[in-house]
């Protein structure tokens, strides 16, 4: 890495133990810890010694839009935090927003969250990484979801890369997502973002900000949507470069914190998911899918690529909530090259993936009865089409419920169906040796 080139950071941290360690860890493996410029959004309980720790020593108190920000220093690097009280909190875009407000035109960009670990001199290596890609891309991106630790506990690293890939639509028709481990001898071309990690150019910031007003859930889809038609390329860093803590069972949430009882209580602005209902219209907007469409201002597409071009490339298509069968299948292709997409049949062939886990007891399904032969499950459209079917045996329940440990047994179905026939009920019913069809039992999709 060059010495005057220069790493624009930002973290959106709430109400996070973590914030502080993550500083500590990424300054010490830096290669050139002078070259990083951390902005911080610090969503906070008034608890201000956090910074307090060796290592870390305090510039000045200065105010940036209305907001306090503190300075630090730390072996160089510049750390800027904006102090915001965290039932003021919007939500993590909000968050990731005002951090981008810090940013100076530094020559490369870098998102993650406030629970992270790093490789020894993780800088200089993604430098290095995104610099190989220029032949490539003019604007290529490096993300992906980190392998996972736990603080404070030894040998919890996780040694292995992973790409990001289609995982389900959601009842509002977002696109969400899922990982599958590669071994890859270079980046890997890929086509979605992972909010926790985004290494870019600089001007990405300028080019493709965070939309203050998307709360969480559609943040990743989103913005991997208007990177594309801004011309930015997604690839798969095919190394280790840092880690995520994934669990966080007892740390604060801001959906625990901003509920009905703090809005009536006159704690918070609103409640987490009124906010939550703007943004997915604002995510909806973006994919195409609201009317009418919300106003997004600078927060829209670009005009590089178009959003069809988008959908190409991922191999979906939102207003009928339907894939290429490789996004499902055993390939779980998640970029496909302009060349495919000129294909023969490339709209014809989409199908609608499912996946549901339905609930039955032992009792519904008879499953004390001596002489069952098998149960039949079924999954019927609306019009009775059956669009999915399988038989289990006895020790399948079994095992079914000794896995689940009471009398429910949980059935997880994940089939394709045509596009335009969706799951509406699913039916088992038992065979039985001597008297054939028992009763069925319905349940909704």
């Amino acid at each position: 890495m060059k010495t005057d080139q220069s790493i624009f950071i930002s973290i959106a941290s709430y109400r996070d133990a973590e914030l502080v360690p993550t500083l500590l860890d990424m300054v010490e493996n830096a290669h050139q810890p002078a070259r990083l410029k951390i902005a911080v959004c610090w969503q906070h309980n008034d608890d201000e010694t956090i910074f307090n720790v060796p290592g870390i020593t305090f510039v000045e108190k200065t105010s940036h839009n209305g907001l306090e920000l503190y300075t630090f220093n730390c072996q160089g690097a510049r750390i800027n935090v904006l102090s915001v009280h965290y039932c003021q909190s919007r939500g993590a875009c909000w968050a990731r927003h005002l951090a981008e407000s810090l940013y100076q035109g530094e020559d490369y960009f870098l998102q993650i969250d406030s629970h992270c670990r790093f490789v020894d001199k993780w800088d200089a290596e993604m430098v290095t990484m995104l610099e190989s890609l220029r032949h490539q891309s003019e604007k290529p991106i490096l993300s992906t979801y980190p392998p996972g630790y736990e603080p404070d506990v030894e040998d919890s690293k996780k040694y292995f890369t992973n790409r990001l890939i289609f995982r389900e639509f959601t009842q509002d028709g977002l696109i969400m997502l899922s990982s599958t481990t590669i071994n890859a001898e270079a980046p890997v071309r890929g086509s979605y973002l992972a909010g926790g990690f985004v290494f870019a150019d600089g001007s990405y910031v300028v080019d493709v900000p965070n939309d203050p007003n998307i709360f969480f859930a559609g943040e990743e889809i989103a913005m991997a949507a208007r990177a594309f038609t801004h011309g930015y390329d997604v690839y798969t860093p095919h190394k280790i470069l840092l880690w995520h803590y994934y669990e966080r069972q007892n740390s604060s949430k801001v959906w625990g914190d901003h509920s009905n009882e703090a809005k009536q209580s006159g704690i918070v602005e609103k409640a987490w998911w009124e906010w939550d209902k703007i943004s997915k219209s604002r995510v909806r907007t973006v994919l195409g899918l609201e009317n009418p469409p919300c106003d997004l201002g600078p927060y829209a597409h670009g005009t590089k690529r178009t959003f069809r071009d988008f959908e190409n490339t991922i191999g979906a298509l939102f207003q009928s909530s339907s894939v290429r069968p490789e996004v499902t299948g055993k390939e779980l292709v998640s970029y496909f090259s302009p060349q495919a997409c000129l294909a023969e049949g490339w709209l014809d062939e989409m199908v609608h993936p499912n996946k549901k886990t339905v609930s039955f007891t032992a009792e519904e399904l008879a499953y004390s009865e001596p002489d069952i032969a098998w149960w039949h499950v079924g999954v019927y459209s609306e019009e009775n089409v059956q669009l999915n079917k399988q038989t289990l045996k006895k020790d399948e329940i079994e095992a079914l419920l000794k896995k689940q440990g009471d009398d429910t047994i949980k059935l997880s179905l994940k089939f394709d169906s045509q596009p335009n026939q969706k799951p509406h009920v699913v039916r088992v019913c038992p065979f039985f040796e001597t008297q054939g069809w028992g009763d069925t039992v319905e349940k909704s999709w």
